[in-house]
């Protein structure tokens, strides 16, 4: 693609909202690799693991055991999120305990960070981060001889990549241009446009099939999965690297019913060189107190993780497809 210095400085300029960059990653494609996370998804799945990625706007994360209420964060927030809540006394001759900082979750944070800057003890935090691509490269750069030693890259995820598609297409056109490998997570729930653009400049596509069944898909994620099956097997029959990723988790999505369905849709593309097979995710807790600093319900209460060994029975089902399969250990 041919484009002029005027348009490369406005592209550089084009700006997404990101909420975290981790960096020395070795799960999420080839080598040691920088993921970028955008902020916002169209998904609402039960077991999330980056809930302050799911809304597009800012949001407050606060860290109740590590707060101090010395209330320096409240007149500096313009929006008064921050305030101070009374407890009452449980029972008659109880005395009041102190005030206790709360957050109003009703109320829309704007980013100005006051209150994270002002904060003694760290336990408030803004998610949500405007960056522009220059800002972006910056990071990404940093880290261009782990990359080259490793045969890694960048790799961008979410919340969901595909729901800011031009900054993504541009981030990824520069790293490409830079020798740098390039790869996306995505829920593949989007326009066909949208990922057929951003694919221009993908060297790998890493996408998730949750639940084979679409009732039982929208139960768990708030959306059917027919766009999402649809758009894999466009992506794969154009010819572009796709490897398919499956979450595991216990008594949602692991019966022998829908693994088989899943298996059997799959085998259509066994022909189809780029396509690089089935990455297990199987259900980790890592996210779960970041629900709590959000102030929001996590979905499931029960330990639905597996053993080695299921998970090694399960691997080895999958081989007898003549599948390409390993489980993601973290």
């Amino acid at each position: 693609m041919d484009i002029t210095s005027t348009e490369i400085g406005s592209i550089l300029e084009r700006k997404a909202r990101i909420f975290n960059v981790q960096k020395y990653s070795i799960y999420d494609g080839p080598g040691i690799r920088t993921l970028i996370f955008f902020k916002g998804c169209p998904l609402r799945c039960k077991w999330c693991s980056n809930p302050e990625g799911l809304e597009r706007k800012y949001q407050v994360m606060f860290k109740e055991d590590l707060c101090a209420n010395c209330g320096n964060c409240i007149p500096v927030c313009p929006v008064q999120i921050h305030y101070f809540q009374d407890e009452e006394g449980g029972t008659q001759g109880t005395v009041k305990e102190s005030p206790r900082h709360k957050v109003n979750r009703s109320l829309d944070c704007v980013g100005c960070r006051n209150c994270e800057t002002i904060c003694p003890k760290q336990a408030v935090s803004i998610v949500g981060s405007d960056k522009t691509i220059s800002d972006v490269l910056e990071i990404i750069q940093q880290d261009a001889l782990f990359y080259l030693s490793s045969g890694g890259g960048v790799t961008l995820g979410g919340g969901e990549v595909t729901a800011q598609p031009e900054f993504a297409t541009n981030l990824l056109m520069e790293c490409q241009r830079m020798g740098i490998h390039t790869a996306i997570e995505t829920s593949g729930y989007a326009k066909l446009d949208s990922l057929l653009m951003i694919a221009q400049f993908t060297d790998l596509f890493l996408y998730d099939i949750k639940q084979i069944d679409s009732e039982r898909h929208y139960e768990l994620t708030g959306v059917r999965n027919e766009r999402i099956l649809d758009n894999l097997t466009e992506l794969i029959r154009r010819g572009f690297t796709v490897k398919v990723r499956m979450p595991l988790i216990r008594g949602l999505n692991d019966s022998d019913d829908t693994i088989c369905r899943t298996l059997e849709f799959l085998q259509a593309f066994k022909s189809y060189k780029k396509f690089q097979g089935i990455d297990l995710l199987p259900y980790h807790k890592l996210g779960i107190n970041k629900y709590k600093q959000l102030d929001k319900q996590y979905a499931i209460t029960e330990d639905l993780s597996f053993q080695e060994e299921e998970l090694d029975k399960i691997e080895e089902f999958i081989k007898g497809y003549d599948l390409q399969v390993k489980v993601i250990r973290h």
